[in-house]
């Protein structure tokens, strides 16, 4: 069963660590210096915030596959609606090592489709503007993060 995931750039991460733990009645699964995530099951969510030296709001938005099957058919869906996809295998984002598939829709919103198989010390291999830059070019090829 897949999971949404939201991505929100914050300006203070202990404020919003608070607010959030507040809202959903639960404590974040994952703290980080620079990053923390729930993992919800009511509502079925990847809630992840992150604070970076980015504008403040939604990075990104995706969807969280159970297993390399579930992403596989994801990534597909991704390629025959007609946007041009930038896929990664093996790749460090968000403490998080996973495969991914990263389009960007019609009207700008950058979503991401990934399986994660385990953790990992850093926060990642790359930058977001990566990604964008990547999926803006003909043949996608630079490796990029959540990030």
């Amino acid at each position: 069963m897949k999971r949404l995931h939201l991505h929100i750039a914050v300006e203070d991460l202990n404020r919003s660590i608070g607010f959030y733990s507040t809202l959903f009645g639960a404590q974040p699964s994952v703290v980080k210096d620079d990053y923390a995530k729930w993992m919800l099951e009511d509502p079925r969510v990847n809630l992840a915030i992150s604070q970076r030296d980015r504008a403040a709001g939604i990075d990104h938005v995706g969807v969280q596959a159970e297993t390399s099957a579930e992403l596989a058919e994801m990534a597909t869906r991704l390629k025959a609606a007609g946007e041009t996809t930038l896929d990664q295998e093996a790749i460090t984002c968000c403490y998080a090592k996973g495969d991914k598939s990263w389009v960007v829709d019609p009207s700008g919103v950058r979503w991401e489709t990934f399986h994660t198989f385990g953790e990992a010390t850093t926060y990642g291999e790359g930058e977001q503007a990566h990604v964008a830059a990547a999926l803006a070019a003909p043949a996608p090829a630079v490796a990029g993060c959540c990030g």
